[in-house]
């Protein structure tokens, strides 16, 4: 009891010292609220998309790849709260923010029984020189938790990116797409063979990343892939 009460005091002490901020409107945080504010929260755009009815995130990979189902969780928008988020998640090492919805998600998507059955999640890997330089891939936390949500399994290296590119965020899809082709590649393909895969990323915008890893996917035999990301940009 003694030490619970010390602890308690300590921590609300911390709090004081270096204050909590709300990664979307930078207020400080309440106690019993984590990253983002009460506010912020409910504001958070989610898409409402389901694993079960048909959306128009299922519909970016027709007639392009062979993907069971897709969804994102929040729509992506210029100077919002989820492209702070992002922000800080890929470039401020706040990875915390990849747990905190992968959470949220995974407890969502949960509830879907046409996800009960996922084998791996499975993150879009970064390239060798840039996960060295920024230390840590920003998609790995999110998938961790969806794993751990549907009571999947977490394989981070099945995939691996062969080639070193520029970031492609101002790109449009043709050029993405030629950017992207065979860069992507299985490590082991009977690891995977006749699973149920669930792809991560954090923000969809033509899906010509996620498209291409899973062509590297499909390669290994009788593999499902479904998709999975934080965002979208409308």
């Amino acid at each position: 009891m003694y030490y619970s009460k010390l602890s308690n005091i300590l921590n609300d002490i911390n709090t004081i010292l270096v204050p909590k901020v709300c990664f979307g409107c930078n207020t400080h945080l309440h106690k019993g609220e984590r990253l983002i504010c009460t506010v912020c929260r409910n504001q958070l755009p989610l898409t409402e998309y389901n694993f079960i009815d048909e959306n128009p995130i299922d519909r970016i990979f027709y007639g392009k790849v062979l993907i069971k189902k897709a969804n994102s969780f929040l729509f992506y928008t210029e100077n919002g709260i989820v492209q702070q988020l992002i922000h800080y998640l890929k470039y401020k090492n706040q990875v915390q923010i990849g747990a905190f919805l992968g959470d949220w998600f995974g407890q969502n998507i949960a509830e879907n029984e046409i996800l009960k059955d996922i084998d791996m999640v499975i993150p879009v890997p970064l390239h060798k020189k840039k996960l060295r330089k920024r230390g840590y891939n920003q998609v790995d936390l999110f998938g961790e938790h969806l794993a751990a949500n549907l009571g999947a399994s977490f394989v981070k290296n099945a995939l691996i990116k062969t080639t070193n590119t520029k970031t492609q965020t101002q790109k449009n899809r043709l050029y993405r797409w030629k950017q992207n082709q065979d860069q992507f590649m299985v490590v082991d393909t009977k690891q995977l063979q006749a699973k149920k895969i669930l792809l991560v990323d954090d923000v969809l915008t033509t899906g010509a990343t996620l498209e291409a890893c899973a062509n590297a996917l499909l390669k290994a035999p009788d593999v499902e892939i479904y998709i999975a990301t934080m965002a979208v940009v409308p």
